[in-house]
């Protein structure tokens, strides 16, 4: 169960986990798309681009998760300390 207030946050990164994977997949192919239009190398740098995005995506997903969870272990530090 989410303790009351924290519906909010995550609901707030869930929201920031998908506008950054659709931020980095998106980039990341339409910058191999760009690329194959002006090579001619029409699907392989899109392919390469839509890779190289989505593992922009899973690495900045990654240091999201763990900064978010870090700020409620602060939090549940903090509780304990002032009990």
């Amino acid at each position: 169960m989410i303790e009351p207030g924290r519906f909010g946050a995550y609901l707030a990164l869930f929201s920031e986990i998908g506008l950054i994977l659709l931020a980095t997949t998106l980039g990341g192919s339409l910058a191999g798309h760009w690329l194959d239009l002006q090579l001619g190398l029409n699907p392989l740098l899109l392919l390469v681009g839509l890779l190289l995005g989505m593992g922009a995506g899973a690495v900045a997903v990654y240091r999201l998760i763990t900064r978010f969870l870090a700020t409620f272990d602060d939090e549940t530090d903090r509780t304990n300390k002032a009990r």
